[in-house]
């Protein structure tokens, strides 16, 4: 593999510097690099960030390739910056043992656009009654470390337990779909001002804060890990800081929907804005970013969900839950967290690449810009402004709520383990 010069890159948004890539790795990070018959990529200021790294990501394969498979979602990821992503467990089969998830793995590795890290399922069939072969699953070709049903929650505290002692033996996590089932009956968007006006059925913020409160009481009775999924709500995130406070092993992600969209867009109703948990109000909105500047909420997460046109196509109460977001997220973290000036581009790289990296062990990846690290790269041009045009998405699907909306930044080249899966914006 030959050398590649990028010269005159911000890393992590700083001064601009040379980065030469030998192979799979940094050689050098410096002023005024050279190298005899290295390929010069002209950054011209661009941000350089550590690839990015998704800790919840749908790729619907097996089952579901007509919404994706594990090819079109890492093309998508590729496209978006992403170097590594993390498979969730609802396919069909479930990914609930270990000949499921080491398929996922296998197919990640030969299309090559990312790394491709399954999600085990917790329970069998996500049917939250039995525990699913965990152990089986870690230590297959796999190696998964991460466990979650989501798209359903693990509403029995008993599995909850058993799951969160079984994990621990391997400082596995247990990734929580936070939802009270019985409070979400019918329900079709964010229960508040808005639902009650449209007549439509209102899931509660109770809803998710009530399995937050007793999954972290639960990990710090186990002393084991418990990462909550998309959390959307002020009083969530009140919970989580008081956890975290205690010392219980906790952690959270929050999606770029949930940092930008809020449940008013229902008022259209456009099925595009149709997603679980819902949108929520402007105070959760502006509580979110707020606590993932702080770091009460630990990173950012896609929940890249692609469906196909017809169950988006539909009436507002037959569509299906959830949007896509991988080559969208960066974006929408640009606009809502660094130009508020909450978070600078080396908190964009913590919370999007070196701790998600962290939580799911995703070896290799999150690793800091510099000599002798692996070469997984993206950079990014964050004086671009532009509309959102699916059409142009790498995604099977187009189910995106930015759709026509001005987002600043793209990414014009990502590298895993130095060599170009994006260049000049196009994929290789």
């Amino acid at each position: 593999m030959s050398k590649i010069l990028i010269r005159g890159a911000k890393v992590l948004g700083g001064e601009p510097q040379d980065v030469l890539i030998d192979g799979e790795v940094i050689e050098a990070v410096g002023a005024g690099l050279d190298a005899d018959g290295a390929q010069v990529v002209e950054a011209d200021g661009k941000v350089l960030l550590p690839g990015l790294v998704d800790l919840h990501t749908h790729l619907r394969e097996p089952g579901r390739e007509d919404s994706e498979t594990v090819l079109t979602g890492t093309r998508a990821a590729a496209s978006g910056g992403y170097t590594a992503v993390f498979a969730m467990a609802n396919t069909f089969p479930v990914a609930d043992t270990a000949g499921v998830v080491e398929q996922v793995y296998r197919l990640g590795r030969e299309h090559g656009y990312c790394d491709v890290q399954p999600i085990g399922a917790v329970t069998v069939g996500l049917e939250g009654s039995k525990l699913a072969e965990l152990g089986a699953m870690h230590e297959s070709a796999a190696g998964v470390t991460v466990f979650s049903d989501d798209g359903k929650c693990v509403h029995d505290a008993v599995i909850m337990r058993r799951a969160l002692e079984y994990v621990k033996a391997f400082d596995g996590v247990v990734a929580q779909h936070a939802q009270e089932p019985r409070l979400t009956e019918g329900a079709q968007m964010n229960e508040g001002v808005v639902s009650s006006e449209l007549g439509l059925g209102g899931w509660p913020a109770v809803a998710e804060e009530s399995i937050i409160a007793r999954d972290v009481l639960l990990a710090e009775h186990v002393g084991s890990r418990v990462h909550i999924c998309h959390l959307s709500t002020a009083g969530s995130v009140e919970i989580v800081r008081w956890a975290k406070s205690r010392g219980i092993r906790v952690t959270a992600e929050v999606t770029p929907h949930h940092l930008l969209l809020t449940d008013e867009l229902v008022r259209t109703y456009n099925p595009v804005y149709k997603v679980n948990p819902p949108l929520r109000t402007e105070r959760d909105v502006h509580a979110l970013r707020e606590a993932l500047a702080d770091g009460t909420i630990d990173i950012v997460a896609t929940d890249h969900a692609p469906h196909p046109h017809e169950d988006k196509d539909c009436e507002w109460a037959a569509a299906a839950m959830g949007m896509v977001g991988l080559e969208t997220a960066l974006s929408v973290v640009q606009e809502t967290m660094v130009e508020t000036g909450l978070l600078d581009w080396a908190g964009v790289a913590d919370r999007m690449s070196v701790t998600p990296a962290r939580i799911g062990q995703a070896q290799g990846h999150g690793r800091p810009v510099s000599a002798g690290e692996p070469a997984n790269l993206t950079l990014v041009d964050t004086a671009y402004r532009g509309s959102v045009d699916p059409a142009g998405f790498a995604s099977r699907s187009r189910n995106t709520p930015y759709e026509g909306r001005e987002l600043p930044g793209r990414v014009t080249h990502t590298w895993l383990r130095g060599k170009a899966t994006l260049v000049d914006g196009k994929l290789t």
